[in-house]
Order: structure tokens, then C-alpha cells, then sequence
């Protein structure tokens, strides 16, 4: 056993970017939340966590890079405090609790974007909390606590593509994107300067924002079921047009981020490429089969605004950047891999606004 209080070196975990190639808005609950169906991939666009086992005080959180908010902060120690709970009374050195953790985290995924920072950072909080405490969860207790903290979180802890549903709780691990040697399915990103919050987003749905009806839902379910069993870099750029249409929060992302129709119109006039939003937005994407292709196309946006041929929302400069898609891993990995979430009971889950 390792004396945490003994323990070298910070624990450090990346905490990635989630992108919804579909995003079905199956129905209002009775609760007043939001049924979901969406196939989701992870990115190698990451956050840094590091975490460190402190002598005495309170638990601590230093952030650095995109500024996180309340919010953000409040669910990376809230994974911290809900795992402290899980494993009181099982780690090495139980009955004393498990000491205090400084947190230190690096924000390089935009916030409030539609790319799941708050909730990939909350899973990575759980998993480096475990190792730094030299503590162990059961994969289901693990990811029982993960969708107590918050609903996306679960898919993170899943680490490749997946099928969530629910309000987000419920994750199929799907195959993913097959990749050969050499290749690196990627995408464009550009994030306007504008937070575009999940309750906003949903509120504007409810409200009378939203796509033709059943629309999203059928491409998602179709493209789940291909994605399932995985498909090449080749196929899933050849399904672009399909999966840039299949979100059914982007007219009500266009009504709370005002500009955000005539950016994703530029960028397609700019690209002659389909143009999606992930999540409840505003970051739009581009699929490319290369992560070169991506960053040339990063160079051409950037030069567009620079020159101002193409306009962004809000008051700052718009984040873009080239990311590559995670390749697909099979999902019957036996012991070792995640449990299929969506057949497991689970309790009431609080949705938090950081899709």
C-alpha cells in the first residue's frame, strides 16, 4: 500500500473533449428535463488535471487557461467530495477519512461550448482522487458516483465513442471510427466568444425553437447502430451532410447566441463543407479525414477572420483549433471495460448546464 501523505508526485489526468455527431431531443419528462439521444465521440483536445495529496486543510482547486466559472469549480469538488464519501470507509486508511486534495487544473477546452469540459474534468477528479488516495471503486459503484455528480459524467469514465440517452446517464460504448495505420480522422472547431448555457438552450426549445420533429432522432438511431460495429475514417466523412443536420438544439442555440446561423453559413461558404453543432452549442465543427486537412482548414478560418470576411458572435475572438477524433475501441472488453450503463438501475440524476 502507498501512504498517500508519502506520495512523490501529483496525479495527473486529461480530461477530454466530447463531440455529439447527432444530438435527438426525444421528449420532455415528466421531471421538466429532457430525454436525449446522441452518439458521441472523445477528442485529443484535453484538459490538465493534476492532483495532490495536501497534509492538513480543506480540499483546494487553481485553475488556469479558460476561466470555468462557479459551476465548473463546484463539480470538480463535488467528484472530489462525492468519491472522498464512496471510499471512507474501504481505502487503506480507513476509519480516517482520506486526506485533503490540491487540485490544479488546466482549462484548455472552452467553456459552456458544447464540448463537455466541466463534465470530463469532474471524471477525471474521480479517477485521479482514487489512485491518489490508493483507494479502489468496483467499475459499477464507479460509475454510479460518476452519474450522481452530474449526468454527462459517466461518458467520460466510458473513455471512446458512445451512445448516451437518458439526460445523458445512460451510455452504450459503441466501436467508434476504425482507423488504419497512418490515419487520424479529425475535426475543425471554432467556439465563438459567447457561452451558450445547456438551461438557455433547453428553455428555447420548449419554447417553440426546435427542428422538424422525429427528424435528428431517426438519423441518430440509424447512425448508432452503423456506429456500433465501427466505421472507417472514409465512411463517417462520407456522412457529413447527414450528422451536421441531425442536432435538434441548433435553432434553439441560433436564438440564444445571435450570429451564430451567419457564422455556420460562412463557414460552410468558406469550406464547401457540412457544418455541425455539437452539443447545445455554439461550437460548430467540420469533419475532415486527416488532422492535416483540419489544421488547414483552422489556417483558413483564422485567416477569414482576420480579414473579416467571415464574422463570429460575441465580444472576443472565436477559439478555433484542429482536433483528432479518438479511433474506436471495441466495446466487449470483457472485466476490464465499462458496463453497459444503459441496462443498470441508477438513482434520480441532478442535470447540470456543462454539455
Amino acid at each position: 500500500m502507498t501512504d498517500p501523505a508519502r506520495r512523490l508526485a501529483p496525479v495527473v489526468r486529461l480530461a477530454p473533449a466530447k463531440l455529439n455527431l447527432t444530438l435527438a431531443v426525444v421528449g420532455r419528462r415528466a421531471d421538466g428535463f429532457h430525454n436525449l439521444h446522441s452518439v458521441v465521440v472523445l477528442l485529443d483536445l484535453a484538459d490538465r488535471l493534476s492532483l495532490a495529496v495536501r497534509a492538513s486543510g480543506e480540499d483546494s482547486i487553481h485553475s488556469t487557461g479558460f476561466a470555468m466559472g462557479s459551476a465548473g469549480v463546484n463539480l470538480v469538488h463535488a467528484a472530489v467530495v462525492a468519491t472522498r464519501d464512496a471510499v471512507a470507509a474501504t481505502w487503506p486508511g480507513a476509519p480516517a477519512p482520506p486526506p485533503p486534495l490540491a487540485a490544479r487544473l488546466e482549462k484548455r477546452i472552452p467553456v459552456a461550448a458544447g464540448l463537455g469540459g466541466g463534465s470530463s474534468d469532474a471524471a477525471a477528479a474521480i479517477d485521479g482522487a482514487l489512485e491518489a488516495w490508493d483507494a479502489e471503486l468496483p467499475p459499477a459503484a464507479r460509475y454510479g458516483l460518476a452519474a450522481e455528480v452530474g449526468s454527462d459524467v459517466p461518458l467520460f469514465l466510458a473513455g471512446g465513442a458512445a451512445l448516451i440517452e437518458g439526460r445523458g446517464e445512460r451510455v452504450t460504448p459503441l466501436h467508434g471510427v476504425r482507423c488504419a495505420d497512418g490515419e487520424e480522422p479529425a475535426v475543425l472547431l471554432v467556439t465563438p466568444a459567447v457561452a451558450a448555457h445547456t438551461g438557455a438552450v433547453f428553455e428555447a426549445w420548449s419554447g417553440g425553437a426546435m427542428s422538424e420533429p422525429g427528424v435528428a432522432r431517426r438519423t441518430s438511431e440509424h447512425f448508432a447502430s452503423e456506429f456500433g460495429s465501427g466505421l472507417a475514417v472514409r465512411q463517417l466523412v462520407e456522412r457529413a451532410a447527414v450528422l451536421a443536420a441531425a442536432n435538434d438544439l441548433l435553432p434553439a442555440a441560433a436564438a440564444v447566441v445571435p450570429g451564430l446561423v451567419q457564422l455556420r453559413r460562412g463557414l460552410a461558404r468558406l469550406l464547401a463543407r457540412p457544418i455541425g453543432l455539437t452539443g447545445s452549442g455554439p461550437t460548430l465543427w467540420c469533419l475532415y479525414p486527416s488532422r492535416g486537412e483540419a489544421e488547414a482548414a483552422a489556417a483558413a478560418v483564422t485567416a477569414a477572420l482576420d480579414a473579416a470576411s467571415i464574422s463570429a458572435p460575441g465580444d472576443g475572438r472565436p477559439f478555433v483549433a484542429a482536433a483528432t477524433i479518438r479511433a474506436g475501441e471495441r466495446p466487449d472488453r470483457g472485466g476490464d471495460g465499462p458496463p453497459n450503463l444503459a441496462t443498470q438501475d441508477r438513482p434520480a440524476i441532478p442535470e447540470r448546464s456543462v454539455r
